[in-house]
């Protein structure tokens, strides 16, 4: 069996002013066309690097070489699932109302409209833009905001992940502290509060945890591309909020979607994964459901049963 592998000098150079270098470091990688971006993403996975600011790669060279037996393979890309299934009834947002679905036409019916044998079914939904994991465009905020069908693909899919943690700390809000150690210029910056522990609960709309009107400001000002949670609201959504929505309203006035209600990110390493989540291209539309979803490289051992995650380069 074959592995593909990349041999290159790494620059690397971290937002704490530190600094990494290496000749001839050789790393794993997909196939012999990878790019210097996805070299990038995965030299900083397989090393678990934190806090990175740029990667510059020269030298590369790339080759296939007989695998050793019982080494890790090549790293392939896993897919994870960040969004909630929509059903009908599903309660999202407390007052908000829940998506009714039901047949338009079953096969049933359609069958005396086509051949013998050829049966169809069509399905219809009536919900809300506010449903199940969805996206903010500006125009959810501001009137004459770029709505759905505004909103370029360059802020919404493929973009490389940075994993905020504070699940676990026992704190609801996640603060300027808490994003300053992260390079975020045009990343998808992904809040994992652990909120969604309590989705399809009444607790999930009770102290639920948000981002800081000052954490979003620096988001702003850093150049995030996309910013999501998985909770509730990106803002406080309590009475003490007195019903300001500084995060949304900082974040969406710079063109910056949003998305609400994720799950599963304890699932991506804090870098190196890739954001997607594209809603419909809908016009005077401010929010919709998107299938929220990321990508991360896993390795498979030669002779072993697969092994999800990050492991090293040997």
């Amino acid at each position: 069996m074959q592995q593909y592998r990349a041999e290159l000098t790494a620059d690397v150079t971290f937002t704490t002013g530190g600094r990494l270098q290496a000749q001839g470091l050789r790393v794993d990688v997909p196939h012999l066309d990878v790019t210097h971006a996805d070299l990038a993403m995965i030299l900083v996975g397989s090393l678990g690097l934190r806090d990175v600011e740029r990667v510059e790669l020269t030298g590369v060279r790339t080759f296939a070489e007989p695998a050793p037996a019982g080494l890790p393979g090549p790293p392939r890309l896993r897919f994870v699932e960040l969004s909630h299934v929509i059903a009908d009834g599903l309660i999202t947002y407390p007052g908000m109302p829940a998506p009714v679905i039901k047949p338009h036409l079953t096969w049933e019916e359609s069958r005396p409209r086509y051949a013998p044998g050829t049966e169809f079914s069509l399905d219809r939904i009536d919900m809300v833009g506010q449903t199940g994991t969805y996206l903010d465009a500006p125009r959810h905020r501001y009137d004459g905001g770029a709505d759905l069908a505004g909103l370029p693909l360059e802020r919404l899919a493929d973009l490389p992940a940075v994993v905020v943690r504070t699940a676990g700390s026992g704190r609801r809000a996640v603060t300027e502290d808490d994003l300053e150690p992260y390079a975020v210029a045009g990343h998808a910056v992904l809040l994992h509060t652990g909120g969604d522990r309590d989705w399809g609960t009444p607790a999930y709309g009770i102290d639920a945890p948000y981002l800081t009107g000052a954490g979003a400001a620096l988001l702003v000002e850093r150049g995030a591309a996309l910013v999501g949670i998985d909770s509730i609201n990106l803002d406080d959504n309590t009475e003490a909020s007195g019903g300001e929505r500084p995060a949304h309203t900082a974040l969406l006035a710079a063109g910056i979607p949003i998305v609400e209600h994720l799950t599963g990110l304890e699932e991506l390493p804090p870098h190196g994964a890739r954001f997607t989540a594209v809603p419909p291209r809908i016009t005077a539309f401010g929010t919709f459901p998107v299938r929220a979803y990321a990508q991360t490289p896993y390795y498979e051992p030669h002779g072993h049963t697969r092994s999800a995650g990050w492991m090293p380069t040997r």
